[in-house]
C-alpha cells in the first residue's frame, strides 16, 4: 500500500520518462508516488534474456540512444554511460552485376573513398558533407531547447537562423530536398530512412511527417549521433529508477491505473494492484507516462484519432557475425553500424506503395546494427570468449493493418521475406550463424506492431504513440508541450510535443511544469 492517501504529484507509468519525471519531483522536495502496470519498470526502454539458456541482455523494443540531453544525465546524477559507434553505416548493393556497398564513417578518408568506389566521383560525398553540415548547425541550434519552455515556430526559425535549412526541413517535403542534392539512388535511400523510422510515410508526404521524423533523428545531442547504451538500455532505466528512489520517490509495480478524476486542482488515481484490490490515491498534479489515448480512457474522454505503427523488430543473438558478398567489407564494421538492407530510394517507396495498397513488401526495407561489437558487456564472458554476437534488426513500412487478419502467420511471412533480403547480401545464410537456445531453437525473435499493442500497450504499435511533431508550440500545447485539457493533468510520454524515442525529455518538461517553472 502507498505510505499516505496524499501526494504531491502521482505518475502513471513507470516508462523511462515516468521515472525521469518522478526523480526530478522528488530531488525538488516533493512527494511523489509512480504506478506502475507491469512487473518491473522500464516501459519500452528495457534489457531482458529472451532465449532460454543463452546469457545474452538484449535491449528488446528500444536500443539506441540519441535524443537524451546530458543535462538530464548531469542532473539526476545517473550512472549512466553510451559508446560512440565508430561506423555510422554500410548498405550492400550490386552494381554491374558486382556486390558492392558504401560504407560511411571510420575517417574522412575511408568514407570519401567508398562514395567515389560506389559512385564514380566525388560529386555526392561533397553533397553529403554539404548536407549534413547544414542538419549539424540545426542540431547544434535546436537540441538544447527541447529542455526549454516551446518556441513559437517564428522563434525556432529565429533560432535555426538559416532559410536554406529552415525550407529544407520545416517547409518541404524531406523527398524534394534529397532529390535536389544527390543523385545516386543508394545514397538518397539513406539518407531518406531517418525520415522513416517509425514512421509510415512516402518521401513526399504534403503533412511533413517524414521531415518531423527526420528532424529528431538528426538532431540528437547536437550531433544526430546514435549511440550505444552500455549495459544495454535497461542500465539507463535502472539509473533513473535509482536516483527517484534515492530522492524519495514511491515507485510501485504490479498497480494497473483504471481512472483519474479531477477538477483542475486536485486529482484523485483510482488504480487496481496484482490482488485485486481496488485503492485510490489523492495528488495536487497527475503525471501521465502512457498515450494519449490511454491517458483519454482514463479520463473517460473522447480520444484522439487513431495512431498506427509500422515496424518489425527482431532479436537476434549469433554464433558469429556472418561473412559478406562484398569482400571489401570487414563483417566487424559492416554491422558496427546501421546494416541497411533494401533501402535504395526507390526499394523505399515501392515498399511503401505495396504496404499502403494492403500488402507486404516484396523487398521488406530494413536496418540491423551489432550491439555487442560496441558494447560486449551484454554477454556472458563465456559467450564473448566464444564469439557471439548479437543482431537488433529494425524493420519498416510494415503497418499493423497488415497483421491483423493472422498476426502470427504475416509475422512468419514477413520474417522469412526480411532475413532472406539479408541473406542475398551474405555469403552464407543468416539462418546458419544463429546460436541455439537451450532447446535447440534458434535465438530469433520477432515483434510485429500488435506485439508491441500487445505488450506495451503502444497506441497500435506506434513507437511514438502518433506522429511526431515540430518542436514548436501547437495550439493547447501549454508552456512545456505536455499540458492537457485539465491544468493539474500532464502527459509526460512519447505523445506530448517533443516526445517520441529514449530522450526523458517529456519526463524533464512535465516535471518542470508541475514545478511552476
Amino acid at each position: 500500500m502507498p505510505d499516505r492517501a496524499a501526494y504531491d504529484a502521482v505518475i502513471v507509468g513507470g516508462g523511462h520518462n515516468g521515472l525521469v519525471a518522478a526523480a526530478y519531483l522528488a530531488r525538488a522536495g516533493r512527494s511523489v508516488l509512480l504506478l506502475e502496470r507491469l512487473g518491473g519498470a522500464g516501459g519500452a526502454a528495457v534489457s531482458g534474456r529472451p532465449f532460454a539458456g543463452v546469457d545474452a541482455r538484449l535491449s528488446r523494443y528500444s536500443y539506441l540512444v540519441s535524443l537524451l540531453p546530458k543535462k538530464i544525465v548531469r542532473d539526476l546524477d545517473l550512472d549512466f554511460r553510451v559508446r560512440t559507434r565508430t561506423i555510422s553505416s554500410y548498405t550492400p548493393t550490386e552494381r554491374a552485376g558486382r556486390p558492392a556497398g558504401l560504407l560511411v564513417g571510420g575517417g574522412e578518408a575511408r568514407t570519401r573513398q567508398a562514395f567515389a568506389r560506389l559512385t564514380g566521383g566525388s560529386r555526392e560525398y561533397d553533397a553529403w558533407r554539404g548536407f549534413y553540415a547544414m542538419t549539424g548547425q540545426v542540431a547544434r541550434r535546436v537540441f538544447p531547447t527541447l529542455t526549454e519552455p516551446l518556441p513559437s515556430r517564428d522563434e525556432l526559425r529565429a533560432r535555426v537562423d538559416d532559410a536554406t535549412a529552415w525550407r529544407a526541413l520545416f517547409e518541404e517535403p524531406i523527398g524534394a530536398v534529397i532529390e535536389e542534392r544527390f543523385a545516386d539512388d543508394l545514397v538518397r535511400g539513406v539518407v531518406l530512412t531517418d525520415a522513416l523510422i517509425g514512421t509510415f510515410a512516402d518521401a513526399h508526404e504534403p503533412d511533413l511527417r517524414q521531415n518531423r521524423c527526420f528532424l529528431y533523428h538528426v538532431i540528437g545531442g547536437g550531433t544526430g549521433d546514435w549511440n550505444v547504451p552500455v549495459g544495454g538500455m535497461g542500465a539507463l532505466t535502472q539509473a533513473i529508477a535509482d536516483s527517484a528512489r534515492a530522492a524519495g520517490a514511491r515507485l510501485r509495480t504490479g498497480c494497473e491505473v483504471t481512472r483519474i478524476d479531477t477538477d483542475g486542482r486536485r486529482g484523485e488515481v483510482t488504480y487496481r494492484e496484482g490482488d485485486g484490490a481496488e485503492r485510490t490515491v489523492a495528488a495536487r498534479h497527475v503525471l501521465v507516462n502512457a498515450s494519449p489515448q490511454a491517458l483519454a480512457a482514463l479520463l473517460g474522454e473522447e480520444p484522439p484519432a487513431p495512431a498506427e505503427g509500422a515496424q518489425l523488430k527482431v532479436n537476434m543473438v549469433l554464433k558469429r557475425l556472418p561473412r559478406l558478398r562484398d569482400p571489401a567489407v570487414d563483417p566487424r564494421d559492416a554491422f558496427a553500424g546501421t546494416f541497411h538492407i533494401a533501402e535504395g530510394y526507390e526499394e523505399l517507396a515501392a515498399a511503401y506503395a505495396q504496404a499502403a495498397g494492403g500488402a507486404l513488401p516484396t523487398a521488406p526495407p530494413s536496418e540491423i546494427y551489432c550491439h555487442s561489437l560496441t558494447d560486449p558487456t551484454i554477454l556472458a564472458p563465456d559467450l564473448v570468449e566464444r564469439g557471439y554476437q548479437t543482431l537488433t534488426l529494425f524493420g519498416l513500412h510494415t503497418p499493423a493493418r497488415l497483421f491483423a487478419r493472422d498476426n502470427d502467420a504475416v509475422r512468419a511471412d514477413l520474417l522469412t521475406a526480411t532475413l532472406a533480403r539479408l541473406d542475398a547480401h551474405l555469403a552464407e545464410p543468416i539462418a546458419e550463424c544463429l546460436a541455439p537456445d537451450a532447446e535447440g531453437r534458434p535465438c530469433v525473435e520477432a515483434k510485429t506492431p500488435l506485439d508491441l499493442e500487445q505488450d506495451l500497450r503502444l497506441p497500435g504499435g506506434h513507437i511514438f504513440h502518433g506522429d511526431l511533431a515540430f518542436p514548436c508550440a501547437e495550439e493547447g500545447s501549454g508552456r512545456w508541450g505536455v499540458a492537457t485539457r485539465h491544468a493539474n493533468v500532464l502527459l509526460c510520454g512519447a505523445g506530448a510535443v517533443r516526445g517520441g524515442g529514449v530522450s526523458g525529455i517529456p519526463g524533464h518538461n512535465a516535471a518542470m511544469a508541475a514545478l511552476g517553472r
